[in-house]
């Protein structure tokens, strides 16, 4: 039998404990899981961290994880998927406005791709509020958000939006 490969793509500006629960929870059904750092993202704006940067904390935050690796990436996803032998994209739901985009990304994936399976793991009760966005609006504000992601990018966060 081959290797399951899966793909877990996001912006991860900055990393939350929430995209780690999933990121940990899909190398536990998976034998190889890459986490895709969107290089640039489309949809957002630009970034407060590099993608070497957000590559690194996601590397730190998962050194225990034998089975995932973590790499930028700039194309297409499910180009880069396909170099990557992934049979599959996993990203996490919180919501139903998560769910809005993601059905919208995962039409397109499969008119791409239709041999890449999309699978979606729901939040863990205590992450399902949390995403990024909000973390670097309480970053931004001196609010306490070291139980919100590791330790090196709070650290980060209180550096970076302190300037």
């Amino acid at each position: 039998m081959s290797e399951r490969v899966a793909i877990c793509p996001g912006s991860y500006d900055p990393v939350t404990n929430g995209h780690i629960d999933i990121i940990t929870r899909t190398s536990q059904v998976f034998d190889r899981v890459v986490v895709a750092v969107v290089g640039r993202s489309v949809r957002k704006q630009e970034a407060l961290f590099t993608a070497e940067e957000r590559v690194a904390f996601i590397q730190d935050a998962l050194k225990g994880v034998e089975n995932v690796e973590v790499k930028a990436f700039s194309n297409l996803l499910v180009e880069f998927a396909r170099e990557e032998g992934a049979i599959a994209v996993v990203k996490g739901l919180r919501a139903i406005s998560d769910f809005e985009y993601e059905f919208e990304m995962n039409q397109l994936n499969r008119k791409l791709a239709p041999d890449i399976e999309n699978i979606y793991v729901i939040a863990s009760a205590q992450y399902s509020f949390l995403s990024s966005t909000g973390v670097k609006e309480m970053a931004t504000f001196h609010g306490d958000v070291s139980d919100l992601v590791p330790g090196p990018v709070a650290k980060a966060l209180a550096e970076r939006v302190a300037r």
